[in-house]
Formats: C-alpha cells, structure tokens, sequence
C-alpha cells in the first residue's frame, strides 16, 4: 500500500468512530450547559416575539387620521344641560350618538367667535347643510351589541366612567385607525397586553365589559356567565 492510500485510509478510521469508541473529553457536552443553552434561547426568543408583537407590530398597525375640524367639549359643556343634550336618546330608547347638524344648527347658523375651526364648521358643512364626517373613537364593530340605555339609565352610570372625563377637553386627542379593520385604537386601547392601564375607558374590548360586570357583582347577568361573549358573538 502506497503512503497516500495509508494516510487516506488514517484520516477515514479517524473520522468514523467505531461504536461504543470513548468520546474525545473536547467533544463532550455537559447536559446542564446544553440545557441552558435552550433555555437561554427560548427566553430570548420569547423576549423579541412581545417587543415585535406589543410595541413594533401596534406601531405599525395604526396610522394618525385628522377630524374634520377640531372641537372644545369644555367650550360646550359650559353652554348645555350635561352630556344627555348633545348625546340623547331617542323615543325608542336607542343611543343617538354623535350629534347630527340639525342639532347645531340652531346656534351655528353664523360664526360664534373667530377660531379657524368654527369657520370651517359654518362655512363649509352647515352653510352647505353637510354632515360633519366626524371620525368615531368608541364605535365598535356590526357584530357587537351595546345597550347604552341599559347603563346609563338602568344602572344610571355616568358617561365618564367609560369615556373618561372628556367634557373637560379643550380639543379632540388624535384619532388613530387600525389599518387593517378600519376601527379606532381607542377599542384595544394603547397597551394590547393591558398591563399598563390604569383608567376603565382607556379600552374598551370585550374583557373589560366581562370584568366590569364581575366587579359589580353581576353573576346572574348573561354578560357574567357566558363572560361577555354572548352580547358581541350572537
């Protein structure tokens, strides 16, 4: 045998071991060191999935929508008898909702003041007797039913304690839309894992009805028992 085929054949046996052969003490792993190894793997892996998921991902998923115009609740609320003036309910019992321009007009049949803003409202929507395209922080999906009557006049809640104290507002937060659904932020809210809030109206999913209703001490109630999903999932 030629000197090649004897280092050829040197190199082979080497890189094969033969069954049950003693492992190299350089080719050993610890179990333990292997085992934090994927430990150590997953904890990172877990810690990229929440900051892509609760805070790259929400940022990219919402996008800032201007309102027609901006609006004072405070500069209204002084004016008017509470929210129910603006905000009423009809003979029905239903909600009416954001209010339409039948009921401003009586006062913006002119300028009131001399703001860029009331300008706009006048001149372009109640002069033109067009309905302000007002941007819904609170609308919820078709799918979902919602009783205002039920709280505020049965339960006799008051409007802050789902919208928060926005009769006090100088001007309109941002409306930010969900790119995909179309539905405001305002119905997640900020925080989609909800560690961080710390007010009720800062989000309005189906949990939050759930919990609330808990809270109270509803257990009888339908929302209580099926927790909620009965009143959006029909």
């Amino acid at each position: 045998m030629s000197t090649i085929e004897e280092n050829t054949k040197d190199s082979v046996d080497a890189a094969v071991k033969e069954p049950g052969a003693p492992e190299k003490e350089s080719e050993k792993i610890e179990p333990g060191l292997a085992q934090g190894s994927i430990i150590v793997s997953f904890v990172i892996g877990l810690a990229i999935a929440l900051i892509i998921g609760w805070i790259v991902f929400p940022a990219l998923l919402y996008s800032e929508k201007e309102q027609p115009f901006d609006f004072s609740h405070e500069v209204h609320n002084d004016l008017v008898d509470g929210c129910e003036s603006c905000h009423y309910f009809r003979d029905d019992g239903t909600f009416a909702g954001v209010p339409k321009l039948w009921l401003c007009r009586d006062c913006h049949e002119e300028v009131q003041g001399g703001t860029a803003d009331e300008e706009t409202f006048v001149y372009e929507y109640v002069w033109n007797d067009r309905e302000v395209p007002w941007r819904i922080y609170s609308k919820q999906p078709d799918c979902v039913f919602f009783s205002h009557a039920a709280h505020v006049v049965k339960a006799e809640m008051d409007c802050e304690t789902c919208h928060g104290p926005i009769g006090e507002s100088d001007s309109l937060k941002p409306y930010e839309e969900n790119v995909i659904t179309g539905y405001s932020r305002d119905i997640w809210g900020k925080s989609i894992s909800g560690l961080n809030k710390k007010h009720i109206w800062e989000s309005m999913k189906m949990d939050d009805c759930a919990d609330c209703h808990k809270e109270a001490g509803m257990e009888s109630s339908v929302q209580t028992k099926k927790d909620a999903c009965f009143v959006c999932h029909k």
